[in-house]
C-alpha cells in the first residue's frame, strides 16, 4: 500500500494506492485553518486503518514542510495532478485544476507507450487575483446560500443564459454577482 497526500490551501486529501496502481481508497477534508493538525490527524487514521503502508509522498502548499518534518518525498502539485491525470485517463490531453488558492491550466503530450513518462507540454497559471479560485467560488456559493459540493457545478449546467461576471478580479466579479441579484437574475445564471 502507497499512501499520497496533498495538503493545500483548503483540504488535505489522501490517495491509498496498491503496488499495481489500483487506487484502494480516498479521503477528502477542508482543514479549516489547520492544515498541518488535519494532516497529522489523516496520517494517524491511514497507519491505523492500513497498517502495511510501505511509502508516503506529499504534495500541495503545505506539503513541503510535512514531508520535510518526516523526511518523506515531495512532488510539486503541477507533476502530481498530471501524473495523476494519465493514471487514471491515459488519452487525458487537458487538465483543469481549481484549487482554494490558485487555478492552473495543463496540456499534456500524447502519452508514449514506450517508456509511460508524463510530458507536459504547455502550463499557465493564475496570476495574482483569486477570481475563479476555489476559496473564491467557495466565498460566493456561501453567499448565495449554495453548496459548493454537489449543488453549485449542477446549478451551472442548468443555466441556459449564463450571466456575464468579470473574470480577472475577484472583487469585480462578486460586485458583478450582488448587482446580478438584485436584477432578480436565476442563481443558476449566476453560477
Amino acid at each position: 500500500m502507497f499512501l499520497g497526500m496533498d495538503i493545500g490551501s483548503v483540504s488535505v486529501k489522501t490517495a491509498f494506492l496498491t503496488s499495481d496502481g489500483a487506487i484502494e481508497g480516498q479521503e477528502y477534508r477542508r482543514h479549516f485553518g489547520r492544515p498541518l493538525e488535519t494532516a497529522r490527524q489523516m496520517l494517524e487514521r491511514a497507519y491505523a486503518a492500513h497498517p502495511g503502508i510501505r511509502a508516503l509522498g506529499f504534495t500541495g502548499s503545505g506539503g513541503k514542510a510535512v514531508a520535510d518534518l518526516l523526511a518523506a518525498p515531495f512532488e510539486n502539485e503541477v507533476i502530481c495532478q498530471a501524473r495523476a491525470a494519465v493514471h487514471l485517463t491515459p488519452q487525458a490531453q487537458t487538465l483543469i485544476v481549481v484549487g482554494g488558492e490558485d487555478s492552473f491550466l495543463v496540456l499534456l503530450e500524447p502519452q508514449s507507450q514506450e517508456d509511460g513518462q508524463v510530458r507536459i507540454r504547455d502550463f499557465a497559471m493564475n496570476g495574482l487575483c483569486a477570481a475563479g479560485c476555489g476559496s473564491f467560488l467557495d466565498q460566493q456559493a456561501s453567499r448565495l446560500e449554495v453548496a459548493i459540493e454537489g449543488e453549485f457545478g449542477k446549478l451551472a449546467l442548468a443555466s441556459t443564459h449564463p450571466a456575464r461576471v468579470a473574470g480577472r478580479c475577484s472583487v469585480f466579479a462578486k460586485s458583478d454577482m450582488i448587482h446580478l441579484q438584485q436584477k432578480a437574475t436565476p442563481v443558476r445564471d449566476i453560477v
